[in-house]
Protein backbone atom coordinates (compact mmCIF):
# COMPACT_ATOMS: atom_id res chain seq x y z
CA UNK A 1 0.00 0.00 0.00
CA UNK A 2 1.35 3.41 -0.97
CA UNK A 3 1.58 6.31 1.48
CA UNK A 4 -1.26 8.03 -0.37
CA UNK A 5 -3.44 4.95 0.00
CA UNK A 6 -2.55 4.70 3.68
CA UNK A 7 -3.62 8.29 4.17
CA UNK A 8 -6.88 7.92 2.26
CA UNK A 9 -7.76 4.85 4.32
CA UNK A 10 -7.80 6.83 7.57
CA UNK A 11 -9.14 10.10 6.08
CA UNK A 12 -12.69 9.59 7.51
CA UNK A 13 -11.29 9.27 11.03
CA UNK A 14 -9.08 12.35 10.55
CA UNK A 15 -12.04 14.38 9.30
CA UNK A 16 -14.12 13.32 12.29
CA UNK A 17 -11.39 14.30 14.77
CA UNK A 18 -10.74 17.64 13.07
CA UNK A 19 -14.44 18.44 12.82
CA UNK A 20 -14.97 17.68 16.49
CA UNK A 21 -12.13 20.05 17.44
CA UNK A 22 -12.86 22.85 14.97
CA UNK A 23 -16.64 22.58 14.66
CA UNK A 24 -16.59 23.30 10.92
CA UNK A 25 -16.61 20.89 7.99
CA UNK A 26 -14.63 23.24 5.73
CA UNK A 27 -12.00 23.94 8.38
CA UNK A 28 -11.76 20.24 9.13
CA UNK A 29 -11.06 19.60 5.45
CA UNK A 30 -8.32 22.24 5.58
CA UNK A 31 -6.75 20.58 8.64
CA UNK A 32 -6.81 17.19 6.95
CA UNK A 33 -5.18 18.67 3.82
CA UNK A 34 -2.38 20.14 5.94
CA UNK A 35 -1.98 16.78 7.66
CA UNK A 36 -1.79 15.10 4.27
CA UNK A 37 0.95 17.47 3.11
CA UNK A 38 2.95 16.82 6.27
CA UNK A 39 2.52 13.08 5.75
CA UNK A 40 3.69 13.34 2.16
CA UNK A 41 6.74 15.40 3.16
CA UNK A 42 7.96 13.11 5.93
CA UNK A 43 9.92 9.89 5.62
CA UNK A 44 8.67 8.60 8.97
CA UNK A 45 7.31 5.05 8.92
CA UNK A 46 5.31 4.72 12.17
CA UNK A 47 4.21 1.40 13.55
CA UNK A 48 0.60 2.60 13.42
CA UNK A 49 -0.25 4.97 10.57
CA UNK A 50 -3.70 5.55 12.03
CA UNK A 51 -2.47 6.67 15.45
CA UNK A 52 0.35 8.78 13.95
CA UNK A 53 -2.02 10.65 11.64
CA UNK A 54 -4.65 11.03 14.37
CA UNK A 55 -2.06 12.72 16.57
CA UNK A 56 -0.90 14.91 13.67
CA UNK A 57 -4.39 16.12 12.70
CA UNK A 58 -5.02 16.89 16.38
CA UNK A 59 -1.88 19.05 16.44
CA UNK A 60 -2.89 20.82 13.24
CA UNK A 61 -6.40 21.48 14.55
CA UNK A 62 -5.27 22.78 17.93
CA UNK A 63 -2.68 24.98 16.22
CA UNK A 64 -5.56 26.45 14.22
CA UNK A 65 -7.54 27.14 17.37
CA UNK A 66 -4.53 28.76 19.02
CA UNK A 67 -4.05 30.99 15.97
CA UNK A 68 -7.74 31.94 16.05
CA UNK A 69 -7.51 33.01 19.68
CA UNK A 70 -4.42 35.09 19.07
CA UNK A 71 -6.09 36.77 16.08
CA UNK A 72 -9.10 37.63 18.24
CA UNK A 73 -6.91 38.98 21.05
CA UNK A 74 -3.35 39.86 20.02
CA UNK A 75 -2.50 40.56 23.66
CA UNK A 76 -3.62 37.16 24.87
CA UNK A 77 -1.09 35.09 26.72
CA UNK A 78 0.00 31.59 25.70
CA UNK A 79 -2.95 29.27 25.12
CA UNK A 80 -2.83 26.00 27.02
CA UNK A 81 -3.89 23.58 24.32
CA UNK A 82 -5.33 20.26 25.41
CA UNK A 83 -2.28 18.17 26.33
CA UNK A 84 -1.73 14.83 24.74
CA UNK A 85 -1.87 12.09 27.29
CA UNK A 86 0.89 9.79 28.41
CA UNK A 87 0.98 6.47 30.10
CA UNK A 88 0.00 2.90 29.19
CA UNK A 89 -3.14 2.17 27.18
CA UNK A 90 -4.95 -0.93 28.43
CA UNK A 91 -6.51 -1.52 25.01
CA UNK A 92 -3.86 -3.07 22.75
CA UNK A 93 -6.04 -2.40 19.72
CA UNK A 94 -6.00 1.36 20.36
CA UNK A 95 -2.49 2.86 20.47
CA UNK A 96 -1.85 5.58 23.03
CA UNK A 97 -1.49 8.31 20.39
CA UNK A 98 -4.96 7.57 19.00
CA UNK A 99 -6.49 7.54 22.48
CA UNK A 100 -4.77 10.88 23.17
CA UNK A 101 -6.25 12.40 20.03
CA UNK A 102 -9.77 11.17 20.70
CA UNK A 103 -9.79 12.53 24.24
CA UNK A 104 -8.28 15.84 23.18
CA UNK A 105 -11.03 16.21 20.58
CA UNK A 106 -13.74 15.33 23.10
CA UNK A 107 -12.42 17.77 25.71
CA UNK A 108 -12.28 20.62 23.22
CA UNK A 109 -15.91 19.96 22.29
CA UNK A 110 -16.93 19.90 25.97
CA UNK A 111 -15.31 23.28 26.50
CA UNK A 112 -17.45 24.77 23.70
CA UNK A 113 -20.78 23.36 24.89
CA UNK A 114 -23.23 24.81 27.37
CA UNK A 115 -23.50 23.07 30.78
CA UNK A 116 -26.68 21.20 29.72
CA UNK A 117 -25.13 20.16 26.42
CA UNK A 118 -22.02 18.97 28.27
CA UNK A 119 -24.14 16.80 30.53
CA UNK A 120 -25.96 15.25 27.58
CA UNK A 121 -22.70 14.74 25.68
CA UNK A 122 -21.12 12.91 28.63
CA UNK A 123 -24.18 10.78 29.33
CA UNK A 124 -24.42 9.70 25.71
CA UNK A 125 -20.81 9.38 24.60
CA UNK A 126 -18.87 8.61 27.76
CA UNK A 127 -21.52 6.70 29.72
CA UNK A 128 -23.33 5.17 26.75
CA UNK A 129 -26.81 6.06 28.03
CA UNK A 130 -29.80 5.70 25.72
CA UNK A 131 -31.89 8.73 24.75
CA UNK A 132 -34.55 7.60 27.23
CA UNK A 133 -32.00 7.24 30.05
CA UNK A 134 -30.47 10.60 29.19
CA UNK A 135 -33.90 12.27 29.13
CA UNK A 136 -34.72 10.84 32.55
CA UNK A 137 -31.42 12.10 33.96
CA UNK A 138 -31.85 15.55 32.43
CA UNK A 139 -35.54 15.80 33.34
CA UNK A 140 -37.04 16.33 29.89
CA UNK A 141 -39.07 14.34 27.40
CA UNK A 142 -37.34 11.77 25.16
CA UNK A 143 -38.44 13.83 22.14
CA UNK A 144 -36.80 17.01 23.43
CA UNK A 145 -33.72 15.06 24.46
CA UNK A 146 -33.51 13.47 21.01
CA UNK A 147 -33.49 16.88 19.38
CA UNK A 148 -30.73 18.05 21.72
CA UNK A 149 -28.69 14.90 21.07
CA UNK A 150 -29.03 15.39 17.31
CA UNK A 151 -27.93 19.02 17.54
CA UNK A 152 -24.88 18.12 19.64
CA UNK A 153 -23.99 15.28 17.27
CA UNK A 154 -24.06 17.66 14.32
CA UNK A 155 -21.76 20.05 16.14
CA UNK A 156 -19.33 17.46 17.49
CA UNK A 157 -19.30 14.78 14.80
CA UNK A 158 -20.62 16.44 11.67
CA UNK A 159 -23.39 13.82 11.30
CA UNK A 160 -20.76 11.09 11.13
CA UNK A 161 -20.62 8.10 13.44
CA UNK A 162 -19.54 9.38 16.88
CA UNK A 163 -15.92 8.94 17.84
CA UNK A 164 -15.32 6.47 20.67
CA UNK A 165 -14.75 7.94 24.12
CA UNK A 166 -11.48 6.68 25.67
CA UNK A 167 -12.03 4.56 28.75
CA UNK A 168 -8.56 5.25 30.21
CA UNK A 169 -7.09 8.66 31.01
CA UNK A 170 -3.60 9.11 32.46
CA UNK A 171 -1.72 12.07 33.90
CA UNK A 172 -2.65 14.29 36.84
CA UNK A 173 -3.39 17.38 34.74
CA UNK A 174 -5.35 15.41 32.18
CA UNK A 175 -7.45 13.73 34.85
CA UNK A 176 -8.13 17.07 36.55
CA UNK A 177 -9.21 18.63 33.27
CA UNK A 178 -11.47 15.71 32.43
CA UNK A 179 -13.19 15.67 35.83
CA UNK A 180 -13.59 19.46 35.77
CA UNK A 181 -15.27 19.16 32.37
CA UNK A 182 -17.75 16.37 33.21
CA UNK A 183 -18.61 16.51 36.92
CA UNK A 184 -20.03 20.07 37.35
CA UNK A 185 -22.53 19.83 34.44
CA UNK A 186 -23.69 16.42 35.65
CA UNK A 187 -24.22 17.79 39.16
CA UNK A 188 -26.25 20.67 37.72
CA UNK A 189 -28.84 18.24 36.33
CA UNK A 190 -29.10 16.37 39.62
CA UNK A 191 -26.60 13.57 39.06
CA UNK A 192 -24.90 12.50 42.29
CA UNK A 193 -21.34 11.24 42.53
CA UNK A 194 -20.72 8.71 45.29
CA UNK A 195 -17.21 7.82 46.39
CA UNK A 196 -17.03 4.03 46.60
CA UNK A 197 -14.52 1.22 46.46
CA UNK A 198 -14.74 -0.40 43.03
CA UNK A 199 -12.81 -3.56 42.30
CA UNK A 200 -10.62 -2.92 45.33
CA UNK A 201 -9.69 0.59 44.21
CA UNK A 202 -11.00 4.08 44.98
CA UNK A 203 -13.82 4.94 42.62
CA UNK A 204 -17.03 6.85 42.01
CA UNK A 205 -20.56 5.83 41.08
CA UNK A 206 -22.79 8.24 39.13
CA UNK A 207 -26.56 8.12 39.85
CA UNK A 208 -29.39 10.10 38.32
CA UNK A 209 -31.96 12.01 40.38
CA UNK A 210 -33.98 8.79 40.94
CA UNK A 211 -30.97 6.93 42.29
CA UNK A 212 -30.49 4.78 39.19
CA UNK A 213 -26.87 4.02 38.35
CA UNK A 214 -25.58 5.69 35.18
CA UNK A 215 -21.96 4.59 35.24
CA UNK A 216 -18.88 4.29 37.41
CA UNK A 217 -15.16 4.84 37.28
CA UNK A 218 -12.10 3.74 39.18
CA UNK A 219 -9.25 6.03 40.16
CA UNK A 220 -5.52 5.43 40.22
CA UNK A 221 -4.18 7.37 43.20
CA UNK A 222 -0.51 7.97 44.01
CA UNK A 223 0.61 10.11 46.94
CA UNK A 224 -2.90 11.54 47.33
CA UNK A 225 -3.04 12.60 43.68
CA UNK A 226 -5.37 11.09 41.08
CA UNK A 227 -3.20 10.02 38.17
CA UNK A 228 -5.50 7.64 36.30
CA UNK A 229 -9.18 7.25 35.53
CA UNK A 230 -10.75 4.07 34.18
CA UNK A 231 -14.36 4.25 33.02
CA UNK A 232 -16.31 1.10 33.81
CA UNK A 233 -17.71 -0.23 30.55
CA UNK A 234 -18.60 -3.81 31.50
CA UNK A 235 -19.84 -4.32 35.05
CA UNK A 236 -19.73 -8.11 34.57
CA UNK A 237 -15.92 -7.92 34.56
CA UNK A 238 -15.72 -6.20 37.95
CA UNK A 239 -14.68 -8.37 40.87
CA UNK A 240 -14.67 -7.67 44.60
CA UNK A 241 -17.00 -4.69 44.29
CA UNK A 242 -19.22 -5.61 47.23
CA UNK A 243 -19.84 -1.98 48.31
CA UNK A 244 -21.50 -1.32 44.95
CA UNK A 245 -22.85 -4.75 44.10
CA UNK A 246 -26.43 -3.46 44.08
CA UNK A 247 -25.43 -0.57 41.86
CA UNK A 248 -23.84 -2.79 39.25
CA UNK A 249 -26.74 -5.22 39.34
CA UNK A 250 -28.96 -2.32 38.31
CA UNK A 251 -26.49 -1.24 35.65
CA UNK A 252 -26.27 -4.78 34.26
CA UNK A 253 -30.04 -4.93 33.91
CA UNK A 254 -30.09 -1.57 32.16
CA UNK A 255 -27.39 -2.64 29.73
CA UNK A 256 -29.14 -5.91 28.96
CA UNK A 257 -32.30 -4.03 28.13
CA UNK A 258 -30.66 -1.89 25.43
Amino acid sequence: MTRTEEFEEVRPLLLAIAHRILGSASRAEDAVRVTGRRWADTSVHPESVESHLAAEVTRVSTETLRSDRLDQDPHAGPWAAAPLLTGPDPDPERPAELTDSLLTAALLVLERLSPLERAVFVLREAFGCSVEETAAAVGCSPEACGQLVAAIATTSDGDRDPLPWPTYIAGTQNVARLLAAIVPPLRRIGVTVENRVVNGRPGSVFRDRTGRVLNALTLGVHEDRIEEVHLVVNPDLIAHADPVAEAYAILREANQGR
